[in-house]
């Protein structure tokens, strides 16, 4: 039940360097309560707003983040909830499931990149069949403009690409970067693993598909990668290096390939990698392929599998649930040769954390494996 705020009320979110407040309208008494939806860890027993004169109004500590991204419930008296964007903020960001309401705290800036001239270069989207998966991956190949077929180019290998591109801007960074000079000539081949169509392809929404099993350390998955789908993807056009990309679970199967088949990368940027181990990560316990990555996990602490030194650059949100198994893999990274570097970021598991990463370090990576 979305709730207009009142202009006579003020209401809305703002912050400054020590506390946070969020204010909506309620002049009329629709609502029994209002509650915070949050990723940030803040305790349950704070996220209840108060009732203030004609609206709701909660204040707490600014959390150690450069910006929050939330969802207020609503209660109405009837016990009916809605759980939607904050009415009086009008600041909002997509996701991998729907929008949500920003907070941006002081000090915070988005990315010069994105306000800069851009190569928009083009793109061929096309389905490569996976025996050993019985399913087909899609594919979309960005490159820059003017870019010949021979023409040899480094190519960035992005696991969930098309979210990649239309919720972190991934291929306004590349043709920023491109056309700023601070990047090579580089193609992207944005990788899915839901069910195949234009519109899915690059609809900016986590289609489904196969994703949890294809990205969670899967044998047939990282063999479909090396011999169907890279193969595909470098067989009109001239490549040199390979960088493979991915966020949560798909930073996990880059990683998983590469040990699997090395060779396969010559460079890894994982981003909040969902590295689960069973001491840190036992809430995941009921995620239906949580033991197939637990065992690769432990196979690599143990060195049974660790692939071919690489650079690997590694970000995680440093309150985020993934920066402990990101910090212990790191150490067996760097046990195994890897020159490999853990940057932890002011921000949690969301496609704009991710974004504002990519300058410097994904920048940084592109050029020490293109060097």
């Amino acid at each position: 039940m979305p709730v207009e705020p009142v202009a006579t009320v003020t209401a809305g979110a703002w912050a400054d360097d020590a506390t946070m407040t969020l204010r909506l309208a309620d002049p009329d008494h629709v609502l029994a309560g209002v509650r915070l939806q949050q990723d940030l860890g803040i305790a349950a027993d704070l996220l209840d707003f108060r009732r203030e004169g004609a609206g709701w109004e909660l204040t707490l500590d600014r959390p150690p983040v450069a910006r929050m991204e939330y969802l207020l419930e609503l209660h109405s008296h009837d016990g009916g909830t809605d759980v939607v964007p904050d009415p009086a903020n009008p600041r909002q960001v997509a996701g991998a499931f729907g929008p949500k309401s920003v907070l941006e705290f002081p000090g915070y800036a988005a990315p010069g990149w994105l306000a800069e001239s851009a190569d928009p270069g083009g793109s061929t989207t096309f389905a490569v069949r996976a025996p050993s998966l019985d399913a087909a991956v899609g594919v979309r190949i960005w490159a820059p403009g003017g870019a010949r077929g021979d023409e040899p180019l480094p190519l960035l290998v992005v696991h969930d690409g098309p979210e990649y591109d239309s919720l972190a801007s991934l291929t306004q960074y590349l043709g920023a970067g491109i056309a700023g000079g601070w990047l090579p000539r580089l193609r992207a081949a944005l990788l899915s693993p839901g069910q195949l169509g234009s519109g899915q392809l690059g609809s900016g929404q986590l289609s489904p598909g196969h994703r949890n099993d294809w990205y969670s350390a899967s044998a047939g998955y990282a063999r479909a990668l090396m011999t169907q789908v890279i193969p595909a993807a470098t067989g009109g056009v001239a490549s040199t290096v390979r960088i493979g990309m991915g966020t949560s679970l798909g930073g996990l199967a880059m990683l998983h390939a590469h040990c699997r088949y090395p060779g396969l990368f010559g460079g890894l940027f994982l981003q909040s990698g969902s590295f689960f181990v069973p001491r840190l990560d036992s809430q995941e316990g009921r995620f239906p392929y949580y033991r197939r990555i637990t065992a690769f996990t432990a196979a690599m602490r143990a060195h049974r599998v660790l692939g071919a030194p690489v650079p690997v650059v590694m970000t995680c949100g440093s309150i985020e649930e993934n920066i402990g198994n990101n910090r212990l893999m790191l150490a067996v990274l760097r046990s195994a040769g890897y020159p490999a570097t853990l940057h932890e970021v002011p921000d949690v598991h969301n496609y704009t954390a991710w974004r504002d990463e990519f300058d410097p370090y994904l920048t940084e990576l592109v050029a020490a494996v293109t060097r």
